[in-house]
């Protein structure tokens, strides 16, 4: 009697253990483990999800990884994405919503060798421009139609678009008189090649009045029915932004934490601090909740893509602010 019970004592507790235990969550990044996704590093390093009861896996992406198709196969519950991407996929089936919008500025830019003869965006017709592909080309595509450029190829009126790898070269080598860069990670790169600053001119998409959100978390639409899913959620998005303002405030230590955890060895410490220092005025001012004018500027950046539009028509359903509502009240 007495084995019985104690046995039926260590059931009771693995059964309570079991009922205890963390939901996992399965996050995809956009890129490789960097300081862009600093917060996410942060939340896990500071047992921010802990708190939450949450077991976080964060699986760096890279160039032959696209996050959507992860979300779709069921290879993660939550990735990073850029809007433009997103909306795209969505329309064309994949029911992505955007549920929390840590990032408020872009810090998309072309950066451009001065001595080209550019000065102003209407000096970019008949160049070779840089342009990232795999959906970043869209804010790109965009804002050529709002300027009147063809990307048909180089004319008065026209430009070439060379699709640019994951790298600088084709601005250092002189294959491109402008290349695609982030505030935070590609000018730097150009300028550690040995480039001053005032050889260069960036323009900014944020400036040109074209910035689309970047780097929102999306989930699949049909996800969001499940109030367990949904929970859990509410749970990481709290835990994530509770992440990206620590790292806000002491961007030092988030870049310490980002090498922490980059298995590759492939980061350095003076590149991954003066990435923080970017990232940081990216994610100022948002409190995770999106913004639904910057919604609606990126959906009419997108939509004004003329005759050959990111997307067709007006998206409906593909943001929410049920779950930051919830994590952030």
């Amino acid at each position: 009697m007495k084995s019985t019970m104690i046995g039926l004592g260590i059931a009771a507790l693995v059964g309570a253990g079991a009922a205890q235990a963390a939901d996992e969550v399965k996050l995809q990044l956009k890129w490789v483990t960097q300081a862009q996704f600093a917060g996410y590093y942060v939340a896990l390093d500071k047992g921010f999800y802990e708190e939450e009861n949450l077991d976080v896996t964060i699986l760096p992406g890279g160039p032959d990884i696209a996050p959507t198709q992860v979300l779709a196969g069921g290879g993660a519950d939550v990735t990073v994405e850029w809007m433009p991407a997103a909306l795209a996929a969505r329309e064309k089936g994949l029911p992505l919503v955007n549920i929390a919008q840590p990032f408020k500025s872009s810090g998309m830019m072309l950066t451009c060798w001065k001595d080209a003869g550019i000065e102003t965006p209407a000096d970019l017709s008949n160049r070779t421009l840089g342009v990232w592909f795999f959906g970043n080309e869209f804010p790109f595509m965009s804002w050529m139609s709002q300027l009147g450029i063809s990307t048909e190829g180089k004319s008065e009126t026209g430009v070439e678009v060379l699709k640019q790898g994951f790298n600088v070269d084709p601005l250092l080598q002189r294959q491109a008189d402008c290349i695609s860069t982030m505030t935070y990670n590609e000018y730097w790169q150009v300028i550690d090649a040995g480039v001053d600053p005032d050889e260069l001119v960036t323009f900014k998409y944020e400036d040109q009045g074209v910035a689309t959100l970047e780097d929102g978390l999306y989930v699949l639409e049909e996800n969001l029915s499940d109030p367990a899913f949904e929970d859990k959620m509410v749970r990481f998005v709290r835990a994530s932004m509770r992440g990206w303002k620590y790292a806000e405030e002491n961007p030092e230590e988030a870049a310490e934490i980002v090498l922490d955890n980059d298995a590759t060895g492939a980061q350095t410490e003076s590149h991954q601090k003066r990435m923080m220092g970017e990232v940081a005025k990216l994610t100022a001012g948002s409190n995770g909740a999106l913004d639904p004018a910057d919604y609606e500027r990126t959906v009419a950046t997108l939509l004004a893509g003329g005759s050959d539009p990111v997307i067709t028509r007006q998206p409906e359903g593909a943001w929410t602010h049920a779950i930051t509502d919830a994590a952030l009240n």
